[in-house]
């Protein structure tokens, strides 16, 4: 089995979790209905067209395409670094749950032209954007890396 199979089976894993969770959001709510969980914690179906925080979402419908193109890039990218430093465990780690991620969002895009969005916090009146588990494992995942960098400098 090649060193790199597991990274491959985090990354799967994170696009199903993805996946399963968006589902069961689509098959409970309507666009733009809100179900209260906490103080500070509600579950929202909402649609992005966009990038991170809504970057390009009112953009006329070119911006779907071009997201599309760089994530196939971007998986392409981390495939192959995934396939060529397996037993870097850190680094490997926040590269599988971008991969993950990406394929999560990718698929939205391929489906329906926009990401689903469904998880919303909010405290003394502001709201952080929405996102999904596939946002959360692309942020952590980046998280990952940077932290690999620095300990990757204090080894030299």
């Amino acid at each position: 089995m090649p060193r790199s199979t597991p990274w491959f089976g985090l990354a799967a894993a994170i696009l199903v979790a993805d996946q399963l969770t968006k589902w069961a959001i689509l098959s409970s709510l309507a666009a733009g209905e809100r179900v209260r969980i906490t103080g500070f914690f509600n579950l929202v179906l909402a649609y992005n067209k966009g990038a991170a925080f809504s970057f390009l979402a009112g953009a006329p419908g070119w911006q779907t395409p071009l997201f599309v193109g760089v994530a196939l890039l971007a998986i392409a990218v981390v495939s192959v670094l995934l396939v060529r430093s397996p037993g870097r465990r850190m680094f490997c780690g926040g590269l599988a749950l971008i991969l993950g991620g990406a394929l999560g969002n990718l698929v939205d895009r391929l489906r329906f032209g926009q990401v689903v969005d469904f998880l919303d916090f909010h405290a003394l009146g502001w709201h952080w954007p929405a996102f999904n588990v596939a946002d959360s494992a692309i942020t952590v995942g980046a998280g990952l890396l940077i932290l690999e960098s620095f300990l990757q400098r204090g080894t030299r």
